[in-house]
Formats: C-alpha cells, sequence, structure tokens
C-alpha cells in the first residue's frame, strides 16, 4: 500500500485512520492538524519519517514544532501542498471548507483522494471534480453512507440503477415535535445515539444538516439527480446505503457503525483489507426504516433546495450553517434558530457560478458575513 498523509489528524477521523494505518503496517507520509496540540507532538515523535503540518500555531506552538526543522511546514497553504507528494493516498479529514484546496491538490497531483471532507464536494464539486479529470487523481469517499454507495454502483451500467438511498440515524432527537425540540440545549444536542464524531458534525446530525451536505456530496459524487438520492431514518446506523436497481431489486451495504471498516476500503481500494472483529451478530438484529421529518428538521429540505439551485447556493447552505452551529454552540440562539439562519442566508445571498476556488471562497465568506448579520433576529 502507498504511504499515507492524514489531514486532519487530531480528529475523530484522523485519530481512526492512523489506528486503521498502524493495524496493516502501513508508512504515514504526513500528519497535519489546524494547532500544535500535544497530541501532534506525540503523533510527530511516534512517526519520525513523516511531515508535519500546522495549519493555525500560535506562536508558542510556531517555536515548539520549529525545533522540528524541515519535517514541518506552517500555515494553510502549506498543510495542503502536503497532499501534492506523489504516490501517496491523501485521507482529507479537515473540517470545513478549509480542506477544499487539499483536496485539489490531491486530485491534480494524480494522488487517491480518501475524502472525509464533505465541504470539498458541497462547496466545490465541480472544481473538484475538474481537478480529478485534470491530474488524473482518485477520489474513494470515507464517509460511511457514500462508501457505502460507492462499493454499491461497483461496475453499474448506466440505466441499472433507478435510485439512491442515504440513511440518517435520526439524532438524539428523531421522533420530538417542532415544539419539543426549540429548548434542546447544546449538551441535548452533543449527545448522539450512535457515532462519536466532531461538535459540528454531531450537531448537524441533530438538525438532519449532515444528511442534507451528503445529498449534495452525492449528486457530485455518483451523477445522479436530486429526484433520485432519497433520505431514509434508520435508527440503527447498520444500514448505510441503498441502492435501487432498474428491475425493482434493492442492493444494501450493511455493517456495525464503525467508521475503521471504510477507511480501510478507502486505503486498500479496489481489494479489502481485514478487520479483527467478531462475526457481526445478524439473527440478534433488527432494522427499522421511517421517513424524514421535515417539518421538524427543516435543514434536510434546505439542502435539495440549494443542491437544486446549484453554482454558490450548497456553498452558502454550508457557510451559514456552520456560523449558525457556532452560535447554538456557544448559546447565542436556539436549536430551531439553526435552519433559520441558513434559510434566511440562502434568500439573501444570490447564487452565482462555481468554477475557481476563489468563487467558492468568496461565497463562503458572503455567506458568513450574511448568516452573522442574522444572528440576532433569528428567534
Amino acid at each position: 500500500m502507498r504511504p499515507v498523509a492524514v489531514l486532519g489528524a487530531t480528529g475523530s477521523i484522523g485519530r481512526q485512520t492512523l489506528e486503521v494505518i498502524a493495524e496493516m503496517e502501513a508508512e504515514v507520509a504526513a500528519i497535519a492538524a489546524r494547532r500544535g496540540s500535544r497530541e501532534l507532538w506525540d503523533l510527530a515523535t511516534a512517526h519520525p519519517q513523516a511531515r508535519i503540518g500546522v495549519a493555525a500555531p500560535t506562536p508558542t506552538e510556531r517555536d515548539q514544532f520549529g525545533g522540528l526543522g524541515s519535517r514541518v511546514v506552517f500555515g494553510d497553504e502549506a498543510v495542503a501542498s502536503l497532499a501534492g507528494e506523489p504516490g501517496i493516498i491523501v485521507v482529507n479529514a479537515v473540517v470545513g471548507v478549509a480542506g477544499l484546496k487539499a483536496s485539489l491538490v490531491a486530485a491534480e497531483a494524480g494522488n487517491r483522494l480518501a475524502l472525509a471532507n464533505k465541504e470539498s464536494m458541497v462547496a466545490g464539486g465541480p472544481v473538484v471534480g475538474a481537478a480529478l479529470a485534470a491530474g488524473g487523481g482518485e477520489l474513494i469517499p470515507v464517509d460511511s453512507e457514500h462508501s457505502a454507495l460507492f462499493q454499491l454502483l461497483a461496475e453499474r451500467k448506466p440505466g441499472e440503477v433507478r435510485r439512491l438511498v442515504l440513511t440518517a440515524s435520526g439524532g438524539p432527537f428523531r421522533g420530538m415535535t417542532a415544539d419539543q425540540v426549540a429548548d434542546v440545549t447544546p449538551e441535548q444536542a452533543l449527545r448522539h445515539p450512535t457515532w462519536q464524531m466532531g461538535p459540528r458534525i454531531t450537531i448537524d446530525s441533530a438538525t438532519l444538516m449532515n444528511k442534507a451536505l451528503e445529498v449534495i456530496e452525492a449528486h457530485h459524487l455518483f451523477g445522479f439527480p436530486y429526484d433520485a438520492i432519497e433520505v431514509v431514518v434508520h435508527p440503527q446506523s447498520l444500514v448505510h446505503g441503498v441502492v435501487e436497481l432498474s428491475d425493482g431489486a434493492l442492493l444494501a451495504h450493511f455493517c456495525d457503525p464503525d467508521m475503521r471498516i471504510p477507511i480501510r476500503y478507502a486505503l486498500t481500494h479496489p481489494e479489502r483489507g481485514t478487520r479483527r472483529a467478531p462475526h457481526f451478530p445478524l439473527a440478534a438484529t433488527s432494522l427499522t426504516f421511517e421517513p424524514p421529518d421535515l417539518e421538524t428538521f427543516p435543514a434536510l429540505r434546505l439542502g435539495y433546495e440549494a443542491g437544486r439551485a446549484g453554482g454558490s447556493a450548497p456553498a452558502v447552505l454550508n457557510a451559514a450553517d456552520e456560523i449558525a452551529v457556532q452560535a447554538f454552540l456557544t448559546g447565542r440562539i436556539g436549536f430551531a434558530s439553526i435552519a433559520v439562519v441558513v434559510e434566511r442566508t440562502l434568500n439573501d445571498v444570490p447564487v452565482g457560478p462555481v468554477e475557481s476556488v476563489g468563487q467558492v471562497l468568496e461565497a463562503d465568506l458572503e455567506a458568513r458575513l450574511v448568516a452573522t448579520g442574522h444572528l440576532g433576529n433569528s428567534c
């Protein structure tokens, strides 16, 4: 297996990626994180051959990591450049639109991009697609749902597939009404029933915005129209994706809710690694599915609307959500106001083209400014 660069190494996906790499006894080519934390320092010590990137170091962190000499690079651009080392696999687990540049560098260098940064495709899907075509890079999704669909769609002929289905756990507030979720706290929203994730994605799961972003990502990854991409709530989080074929047959991808499974597949594709775990207890398992509640969780509707609008609208959706989620986590707005801020921002920011990184970042910045202005009147 090729050496692996792990960007976002101190986050949930990054840590699990390094666990998988250790199990497989593969080489770590580079490790990067936003801050020069003690955890990153320990990783740099554990992997003396790896290059180290710190995107936004404090002066103290810059001094400390500067002692590593030429191994270390500082700043967003330098961290993104680590993805361009030829002949490597790049696991992009950076949080937010900041991960877009690394995705482009990896694609343009002809590397395999194991993508866990959904914002790359949501905000800049057409730009990433053009970079992959120009550089000959390869994209393997790491998100459990998109990994499932990627595997189910393998070698399917055009016209064989009628519909893609993404599953959602429903988050901690599944079954509650709009009135009941109005007063939930950040602490309650961060208690995801299935997955252990970072704060933003956990809140996005609670609002169903995470699924809205995944619908847009699926559109760009697989080329299906939005009318052929459906979301169902599946609280057991065991079926990660379903494909309906032209003859009515349904194919489902079914496994434990363990992110190390799609991470391992992204690293080993088209081969399969070996998982050291007991057999799945199939006879003791039950599965249920239900439609999403768009009245209580309107973020999913907003995702479809932004996706169909195209252009910069998905970038605006993502940026506005990031601002709103942070405001919720810090107590500035309520849970229900997250979708209100996003919808008002989508209404206020005109849809523009997305043909370059610059246009994506311009839309992202404008959306952040507009969304911030809506925080005070979102209730």
